[in-house]
C-alpha cells in the first residue's frame, strides 16, 4: 500500500531538503557534491509539488512549520529565525533595494501576508493574514492590514 504525502509532511520535507542542501554546500569532496545535488533536486521536486519558491540559499532556522506550503515565496537573502509558523501564500522578499527581510524566532505569519523590503520582524511577533508589512515590527507586536499597522501587546496598551 502506497502512503500519500500530506501537506504537513511536504512542508517538513521541503525544509529538511533546504537544511541538508546548506549543510552539504559547506562541505567539499565527491560525496558532498553528490549529496548536494541530490538535496537540490529533491528541493526542486518539492517546490514544484507545492508551487512554492523558497530559495535554498535563504537562511532558515530550525523548527520552521509550513502546515500548508503551497505558494510560499522566500527570497535568497531572507533570514528566518527558529520555530516560526508560515502559512500558505506568504511572500518574504525584497523591494527595489538589494536587502530582504529578517524574521525573528517564534513568529507567526498568516496566510497571504507579504513582508517586503529591508525590514526586521521581532521575536514572537504576529503578522495577520493578508497583511503587507513594509516597516519593522517590534518583538511581541502584531501587524495587520494593508499597509500594515502595528498593534502593541496587551501589556503596553492603555
Amino acid at each position: 500500500m502506497q502512503a500519500k504525502m500530506n501537506s504537513w509532511c511536504m512542508g517538513e520535507a521541503l525544509v529538511k531538503s533546504i537544511h541538508a542542501y546548506n549543510m552539504y554546500k559547506a562541505r567539499t569532496g565527491t560525496s558532498a557534491s553528490v549529496l548536494r545535488k541530490y538535496w537540490k533536486l529533491r528541493h526542486f521536486f518539492l517546490s514544484v509539488m507545492t508551487s512554492s519558491d523558497i530559495d535554498p540559499n535563504a537562511v532558515i532556522g530550525e523548527g520552521i512549520h509550513l502546515p500548508h506550503p503551497n505558494g510560499i515565496v522566500v527570497h535568497a537573502s531572507a533570514v528566518i529565525g527558529d520555530d516560526c509558523m508560515i502559512m500558505q501564500q506568504v511572500t518574504i522578499g525584497q523591494l527595489s533595494s538589494s536587502h530582504a527581510p529578517v524574521v525573528g524566532s517564534q513568529v507567526y505569519i498568516g496566510a497571504g501576508a507579504k513582508i517586503l523590503g529591508e525590514v526586521a520582524i521581532g521575536d514572537r511577533a504576529r503578522i495577520g493574514a493578508n497583511a503587507v508589512v513594509l516597516c519593522n515590527v517590534p518583538a511581541d507586536w502584531t501587524a495587520v492590514g494593508v499597509p500594515a499597522r502595528l498593534i502593541p501587546p496587551k501589556s503596553i496598551q492603555t
